[in-house]
């Protein structure tokens, strides 16, 4: 058995020995259970049991452990614990996370979670709040911490040594530090591994690298993941439109938000939110149902409406009824394909104004040759079954345009969806497969039109 399968089984196993303990509401065992369990891992749990249930388990939770949880859950899965919690339990959770995590738990529970929150902090730690909360969800600003270490570039290695030495701890993922110079502006990084292997007597503007990337906070987090991708970076300085260092984000957050790009693509291709909860109540789950199957009919409809317009067609040739499906079908496939490139491509920042026309060139000649090569397959398949060359033609012809313009959709829709300001990935499933299907049904049944009757 694999690793990944073994962890599998642990986990499945684990929940089932802590519903059983609820069911029995044996203490002991739940007690002993949540002891030798990791945050992640309590994590895991919560989000793999009823919505019910998770705020019965909330008391057996290490005290240590209990922010960390509340940050790695799900925007949904959090709201459903905190209304089995009082404030003072979510105010004495939250007490010693980064400004960036109590942003995103402030951001997502009620507002009398965040109103106790804020009362609980001091000047300072209010205030580093409020200004990360300014900036944009999904952006740079929104990820970043305050807790740099930040030093002058006028100063000997030595100095710099004694100075952490005298610190009691340095903060998490710390592998540079930055350089500033007696006005804030950044100016560099010097990466630990050469203020140890240096000699003490360097200055740090003999050894830092000048060369570091930074960037602003209102950059999008999926640019900035591109970046750490790109680069091999392990954190990234955040300055203002003046060059001033005002925090830095670290890789842990940027693998946090490769994950939630992953689940946000797979889930927005079926009109569902990355932070969908399994377990969630049934009639919050449909309510964020509803609007994306909403939308799936009218374009049913809108099908169904297309194939009417030729209903006589049909009704003479009811051999048309039996292929139809497999010109739409095909395109829809087509389009998903160029579709998912497409998406994939603008969220790692692979395409610009350059490059889209040599995409669109290459996706449009990919599709026609693969119509081609389908026309000819269903053609002669089709042949066989009805013999009729009228039929074949017509269903290889329509096959070739709907591919086509499968294509085109595919390439078009992404981008003119990210200008709009709406995420592809959510919607552009729901309008490429209109597109195909409308442009499937109109060119084979309008070409049967003029070519069998």
């Amino acid at each position: 058995m694999t690793e990944a399968n073994t962890l599998i089984s642990n986990t499945q196993s684990l929940t089932d020995t802590v519903l059983e303990a609820l069911e029995d509401n044996n203490q002991d065992v739940l007690h002993s259970t949540f002891l030798n369990l990791e945050a992640s891992e309590i994590v895991h749990l919560l989000e793999s049991i009823p919505d019910s249930l998770r705020g019965a388990l909330w008391e057996y939770i290490p005290e240590e452990f209990n922010g960390e949880v509340l940050v790695e859950l799900g925007d949904v899965a959090r709201v459903s614990l905190a209304k089995y919690l009082d404030h003072g339990q979510v105010v004495d959770a939250v007490s010693d996370l980064d400004t960036n995590d109590l942003a995103d738990v402030v951001d997502t529970l009620p507002d009398e979670f965040g109103d106790a929150i804020r009362q609980s902090l001091d000047f300072h730690g209010l205030q580093n709040l409020e200004a990360c909360l300014a900036f944009d969800e999904d952006t740079a600003g929104r990820l970043m911490e305050t807790d740099a270490i930040a030093i002058r570039s006028d100063v000997t290695l030595e100095a710099i040594l004694r100075y952490l030495r005298k610190k009691e701890t340095i903060p998490e993922h710390t592998m540079g530090l930055m350089v500033i110079d007696r006005e804030g502006l950044f100016l560099g990084e010097l990466p630990l591994s050469k203020l140890i292997t240096s000699s003490p007597d360097k200055h740090v503007s003999d050894v830092m690298d000048t060369e570091a990337l930074s960037v602003p906070p209102e950059m999008p987090q999926n640019e900035l993941a591109v970046l750490f991708r790109e680069h091999d970076l392990t954190s990234m300085p955040v300055v203002d439109e003046g060059n001033k260092l005002i925090g830095r984000i670290t890789l842990d957050d940027m693998i946090e938000i490769l994950d939630e790009e992953a689940d946000r693509q797979i889930l927005g291709a079926v009109g569902l939110d990355e932070e969908e909860d399994l377990f969630s109540p049934v009639l919050p789950s449909a309510k964020r149902r509803l609007f994306w199957l909403g939308i799936n009919l009218a374009t049913a409809f809108l099908a169904s409406w297309v194939i009417g317009l030729f209903e006589g067609t049909l009704e003479k040739v009811v051999a048309l009824a039996v292929l139809m499906p497999i010109v739409a079908s095909m395109g829809g496939i087509a389009g998903s394909q160029t579709l998912t490139l497409m998406i994939r491509g603008l969220a790692m920042g692979k395409i610009s104004s350059s490059n889209q026309r040599w995409l669109a060139y290459k996706e449009i000649t990919i599709s026609i040759i693969s119509g081609v090569v389908w026309a000819i397959v269903v053609g002669c398949i089709s042949y066989l079954w009805f013999q009729d060359i009228k039929i074949s033609l017509v269903l290889g012809s329509a096959m070739v345009i709907n591919l086509a313009v499968a294509a085109v959709a595919g390439f078009s829709i992404p981008l003119l969806m990210k200008k709009a300001g709406i995420d592809p990935a959510l919607a552009g499933g729901v309008a490429l497969t209109t597109a195909t299907d409308v442009v499937g049904f109109v060119s084979f049944l309008g070409l049967a039109t003029i070519f069998l009757l």
